[in-house]
């Protein structure tokens, strides 16, 4: 059904005329509450300006501003690809606008969505169960940490307090470790960049809880090895722990249930495409396998005879966040994992893995590890990386994530994505083999042609400036 802003217009006028006019003769009249003398002020300064004046402000701001709407952003790892702009259009129509407090009976629209996203990931994943409550990648990791404790304590093994975490893993996976309560054991990367077995065989004991570990890992590589890793964790009756960072490598080709994953979680903004950054709500929705469905967050949703519920796990961790969830975040999962279909993620992974070899190809910077899937880690050799970075953004395109993984020095860490075209992957192309062939000068003077040059980033982060402020002051 079209949405029609007038008919609701009117229907809403309609609901509150009787809280806005007469009713029954007489005026309905509310009596100001008291305001507190803190939180009130006598007079309020704001900019007087006229209408064109602050559109043009607005559009300036934007235009000074880039994002994946303005162009490429190939940061490693990070997956900050084009949004398709039909998922905001369904998760924009009045059916979708729910309060999260409405009883099962009359939302069982959402309730059915919900049911059908745990199905869509949980198939995807090669995982038994799946909880949608968690609000980011992160918290996802940090609830799959919480209940692997869980089954840990209920199998009598609450003495198991270390978690193993490679050197080039994300460093989420390092931090939610550390609040989960857990000692952090870092396994060193192997020669060629994966897992290192003997050094996971010497680390892992009666004490592990958990192994993290993403698949293919943070240098674009798979690990070949995952079923023999799996079985040196299982072995010990340890967990293993996917982090969902790069499943968009995977789609359609690979599960991780398959490989002896336990525990996973999906950043629905790197593989389905939700939005990114920008400290908005997000979503990060957790699988586990049969054994530890139990201790799953609530509320879960489920099918019965008269329609769907909503359930809490028997041994269930408790809520992570309010409600259901971020519910809009998970509209568009669902929308963009419908209309791919199987087909569609498969090709999406398969455009993923194509993009970022070609890139790889086309670069003049060494590639120091390979055969890589989604994303790849250049060296920028007797270059600063930071000071490529900068200077890339000369060529109006943005640079890849720098100096991270560590294992390569001066590390340039690129993923295209698989919405990239060709043609603008060769004007990425042409941008690090510019700076490649730059001296150490022209780097260090960079960026020339951006409203900002060089901040305190940091700073930049921490201390925002959110509001206007007068040239006078």
């Amino acid at each position: 059904m079209k949405y029609d802003q007038a008919r609701w217009q009117r229907e809403d006028e309609d609901r509150y005329e009787p809280l806005l006019s007469e009713k029954d003769g007489e005026r309905v009249d509310v009596d100001d509450a008291p305001l507190p003398d803190d939180l009130t002020r006598d007079s309020l300064d704001l900019p007087e300006i006229s209408e064109p004046e602050l559109a043009r402000h607005y559009t300036r701001l934007s235009q000074m501003n880039y994002g994946v709407d303005s162009g490429p952003y190939p940061l490693g790892s990070c997956t900050m690809k084009y949004n398709p702009k039909f998922t905001e259009d369904v998760a924009a129509l009045p059916g979708a606008q729910v309060h999260p407090d409405r009883s099962a009976e009359s939302v069982q629209g959402t309730l059915e969505l919900m049911h059908g996203l745990q199905d869509y990931l949980a198939r995807i994943g090669g995982m038994d169960a799946v909880s949608l409550q968690p609000p980011a990648g992160a918290a996802g990791e940090f609830t799959g940490i919480l209940v692997a404790k869980a089954y840990h304590e209920a199998n009598g093994e609450g003495h198991r307090d270390e978690i193993i975490v490679p050197d080039s893993a994300h460093g989420t996976n390092f931090a939610s470790a550390a609040m989960g309560g857990y000692d952090v054991v870092e396994l060193p990367s192997g020669d060629d960049g994966r897992v290192d077995l003997d050094a996971l065989e010497a680390a892992a004991g009666e004490d592990t809880a958990l192994f993290m570990l993403t698949n293919p890992n943070t240098l674009g590589l798979f690990e070949r090895d995952i079923e023999e890793i799996a079985d040196v964790v299982h072995d010990v009756g340890g967990l293993l722990y996917y982090d969902g960072a790069n499943l968009n490598a995977l789609l359609g080709q690979a599960r991780p249930g398959d490989m002896g994953f336990d525990i996973m979680h999906y950043n629905v903004h790197k593989t389905f495409a939700t939005p990114h950054g920008g400290g908005g709500p997000g979503a990060g929705p957790v699988g586990v396998v049969s054994d530890l469905a139990e201790f799953l967050p609530a509320p879960r949703v489920r099918e019965t005879e008269n329609g769907y519920e909503r359930f809490d796990p028997e041994n269930t961790i408790g809520k992570v966040h309010g409600f259901a969830g971020n519910w809009l975040v998970l509209v568009k999962t669902y929308a963009y994992i419908a209309r791919l279909g199987d087909a569609g993620l498969a090709d999406a992974s398969a455009k993923a893995v194509l993009n970022a070899n070609y890139l790889a190809e086309q670069i003049d910077y060494e590639v120091p590890h390979g055969p890589f899937h989604h994303e790849f880690v250049a060296s920028a050799g007797d270059q600063d990386a930071a000071d490529v970075a900068k200077r890339m953004l000369d060529y109006g395109v943005h640079p890849p994530t720098t100096k991270w993984p560590e294992i390569v020095p001066e590390a340039l860490m690129t993923e295209p994505t698989e919405v990239e075209n060709r043609e603008t992957l060769d004007q990425l192309a042409e941008a690090f083999n510019a700076v490649a062939r730059e001296d150490e000068d022209a780097l260090a003077d960079a960026p020339q042609r951006t409203t900002a040059k060089r901040i305190d980033q940091a700073d930049a982060a921490r201390n925002l400036r959110l509001s206007w402020q007068s040239l006078d002051e």
